[in-house]
């Protein structure tokens, strides 16, 4: 079934007032175009010339879904739906416990895949044969290299994993890339703290309580609002620069998980 002549799922403003562009797909009926950037002033003149338009966000399953119409209201374009910006998009590596957590990973990358190049490790990427030393030097030096968010999925057992811990030493670590990572935790509903608005130091990994007692890292609740997300993954970014003297990342790395 066609939603509309047009599909729209990201938008840039001219100074938080105006509009600028959209970022518009074609609706081929059984699927979604890939899309480009076009100006205000076309999709105003598609409009005049009867064309349809209607935004579009992605579910957990990384479907696209329909969301409101958009329509000329007194020169103006208004729509019902928050849909995310047109920026750049931050280099994110996502770390969480593989056996507890890999399907709100999935459903993270297929909320963000758009918004995001996603660095992270994929099943198969790390031999865990190996040893420990070689683990984490392909974590720092390879996967880890140019990464400019560390998103870590926070479930109930992701504080005790030595792994998640070495991910976040790493992305700390000047030496990887040019710059330190931003650091950004997500509160996953099987997280104790989820939705309570608070979240306690016992139940986070160390090394990132260390980064939010200082500001430099922040967490939130996970969200299947894709704007959300873009706004808290550009405040981990902005805070590599604005925060970096906060940064913290002395603390030795875990040796063991602490938990089973």
């Amino acid at each position: 079934m066609k939603w509309a002549d047009y599909l729209v799922s990201k938008v840039k403003w001219r100074n938080n007032q105006r509009i600028e562009s959209f970022f518009v797909h074609e609706d081929n009926i059984d699927s979604v175009g890939l899309g480009d950037e076009k100006p205000r002033n076309w999709i105003i003149q598609k409009m005049y010339n009867g064309n349809s338009f209607t935004c579009i966000h992605k579910s957990e399953d990384g479907k696209w879904m329909r969301g409101s119409s958009i329509r000329l209201n007194n020169g103006g374009l208004k729509w019902n739906n928050d849909i995310p910006l047109i920026s750049t998009k931050r280099k994110t590596f996502v770390s969480y416990y593989h056996n507890d957590d890999q399907v709100y990973k999935d459903k993270f990358i297929n909320l963000s895949d758009d918004l995001i190049i996603n660095k992270s490790v994929e099943d198969g990427d790390i031999n865990s044969d190996v040893s420990d030393e070689y683990i984490k030097q392909l974590i720092q030096k390879g996967f880890l290299s140019d990464t400019t968010v560390l998103v870590v999925l926070l479930g109930n057992k992701t504080k005790c994993r030595k792994h998640v811990d070495w991910k976040i030493s790493g992305a700390l670590n000047y030496k990887v890339g040019d710059n330190y990572a931003g650091l950004l935790g997500l509160k996953l509903p099987s997280h104790a703290d989820y939705g309570t608005g608070k979240h306690h130091y016992s139940n986070l990994p160390q090394r990132l309580v260390d980064n939010l007692k200082t500001g430099y890292a922040i967490i939130r609740d996970y969200t299947t609002d894709r704007k959300k997300l873009q706004e808290y993954i550009e405040l981990a970014y902005s805070n590599r620069s604005s925060q970096k003297n906060n940064r913290i990342n002395s603390r030795k790395q875990l040796q063991k998980n602490l938990c089973s």
